[in-house]
């Protein structure tokens, strides 16, 4: 399928973008040896990705807004568009030399997602969709949910917040009810990338909290235009605002939110008082 203009600009910064990623992470093996080293370095790689978007960006609509990882908010005249950028999706993966990692772009247009790109410089996958116009992978093949219904036959991605952090607790029992519901449970690391990857049917579904926009916005463009159910953990459609996302076709999705809601109400229900006891 032809890409529109706009698709072509996503994709031409991408690719920029994505080739600096792909140079940075050829010498991340090198920096190995060095605890400091290799952290610094992808901070530089994840900025300088990151120019680049916004400059190819801006140059090309001049007058979009952005909403950045690094950057922050950026107002642009042009109040009814605004771009949502995350150079580097799964900076981690990206410093160990792992090559599951990604560049991702949403557009925003009168507060609607409407168009959404994900592009591993690492082998090249590149996902799209425009609202109404489907999702592709590499521009050839169209991308459809998986269609099981059981989730005992599912293989379910997730990311996993690190110890300490809120809601790490809450994980632990849905990783358990999903663990037990399931055929197994996947975690990729890269959330833009775990979304796209349910949109292709590679996971028939994938749940996580605390995500910040950039991570969410292209991967929900592709994974509604690929027949999947989208929510909030709440079974909402705030996912931008609240950072949970649960997805997978209509029949997973439901049964994966009422599985998480369970294990989240569980783990926050109070602790029952314990019984008293005679004393002789």
């Amino acid at each position: 399928m032809p890409a529109s203009a706009l698709m072509n600009v996503m994709l031409a910064a991408a690719r920029k973008a994505g080739r600096s990623l792909a140079r940075d992470f050829g010498e991340v093996e090198q920096l190995q040896v060095s605890l400091k080293g290799p952290s610094n370095f992808v901070s530089a790689a994840d900025h300088r990705a990151e120019e680049i978007l916004f400059t190819e960006l801006t140059r090309a609509r001049p007058g979009y807004g952005l909403l950045m990882e690094e950057r922050g908010e950026i107002k642009g005249a042009d109040l009814t568009h605004r771009w949502i950028v995350d150079p580097l999706d799964g900076t981690t993966n990206f410093l160990h030399g792992i090559p599951m990692f990604a560049v991702s772009i949403a557009l925003e247009r009168d507060g609607e997602l409407v168009a959404g790109l994900v592009y591993n410089p690492a082998n090249h996958e590149t996902f799209t969709a425009e609202k109404g116009k489907g999702a592709f992978l590499n521009d050839r093949r169209r991308l459809r949910v998986a269609a099981r219904t059981e989730l005992a036959a599912s293989v379910i991605g997730t990311g996993i917040p690190h110890s300490g952090r809120p809601g790490h607790d809450v994980f632990l029992k849905e990783l358990r009810a999903v663990m037990a519901a399931s055929a197994g449970v996947r975690r990729m690391g890269a959330a833009a990338l775990d979304l796209c990857w349910t949109a292709a049917g590679r996971l028939d579904g994938f749940w996580e909290r605390s995500l910040r926009a950039w991570d969410l916005a292209a991967g929900i463009v592709i994974l509604r235009e690929a027949g999947a159910y989208v929510s909030d953990g709440d079974g909402k459609e705030r996912m931008l605002e609240d950072g949970s996302i649960v997805a997978g076709n209509e029949t997973i999705h439901g049964k994966l939110l009422k599985l998480l809601k369970a294990a989240g109400m569980s783990a926050t229900a109070p602790t029952a008082a314990p019984k008293a006891t005679l004393t002789k």
